[in-house]
């Protein structure tokens, strides 16, 4: 069995996890299919007398494989650092602010791929939350949704309260699938970034046609708005 030809299965197109699973249900998963091909391939090359370039095929297979199995234990770490976690000092603060210097920070990235940042924020968007929590997770998500976005394209993240609770809806074209998917560090990034926001008691959809991927957050705000402000900003 060659490390290239071992499969991964590919999620459904509204971005759900296969079979209602859990974030680390679904990396556990993942994670027994390469190592299911690396003991294939030793195996094979432990079967009998094999000539040097076998050997050497095996070996960067095995390598392959090793570094993909690496990818996914590195994410299940961060899920289970993150669940662990529950002592973190809540606060009140305004979300849009949060925002804004998530966005800002990707700037650079977004430059060397030549796509347009764009973010519209209509209303203040006060939550109650872990502060230091809630930015590290808003950079990973617009990272991940940054790194998955064709070049030259937009990414275009709006920001608006309805009924009470806070719609942040990112979307982006998306580029070409990465290696690996759909377990690619930049997929992994997008499903530790749900976890995330699901742990802080978000509710998270994404749908994805064939060349657009969109992302909803729902997440409720501590206080009633007083009014409204709104901000287009084109980064």
């Amino acid at each position: 069995m060659s490390g290239t030809g071992t499969q991964l299965s590919p999620q459904p197109a509204d971005g759900a996890l296969p079979g209602g699973r859990s974030p680390l249900a679904h990396l556990l998963h993942a994670l027994n299919q390469p190592l299911t091909g690396l003991q294939c391939s030793l195996e094979l090359a432990a079967a009998g007398p094999r000539r040097p370039e076998q050997y050497v095929r095996t070996l960067r297979e095995g390598l392959e494989l090793t570094g993909r199995i690496r990818i996914l234990v590195e994410a299940i770490r961060e899920l289970a650092d993150g669940q662990q976690s529950e002592s973190d000092e809540v606060d009140s603060f305004l979300l849009d602010a949060l925002l804004r210097d998530a966005a800002d920070d990707l700037v650079p990235v977004a430059e060397t791929k030549s796509v347009h940042l764009s973010l519209m924020n209509d209303s203040p968007l006060p939550v109650r939350a872990c502060r230091l929590r809630l930015a590290a997770l808003m950079f990973r998500f617009l990272e991940s949704a940054l790194s998955l976005a064709r070049d030259g394209s937009e990414l275009r993240i709006v920001a608006t309260a309805e009924r009470e609770k806070l719609c942040l809806v990112v979307s982006w074209s998306q580029g070409p699938l990465p290696e690996h998917s759909p377990f690619s560090r930049q997929e992994l990034g997008l499903l530790l970034a749900q976890a995330g926001w699901e742990q802080a008691g978000a509710e998270w959809t994404c749908t994805r046609t064939e060349n657009m991927q969109t992302c909803t957050i729902r997440l409720p705000l501590s206080s009633p708005r007083s009014h409204r402000n709104s901000v287009v900003r084109e980064i």
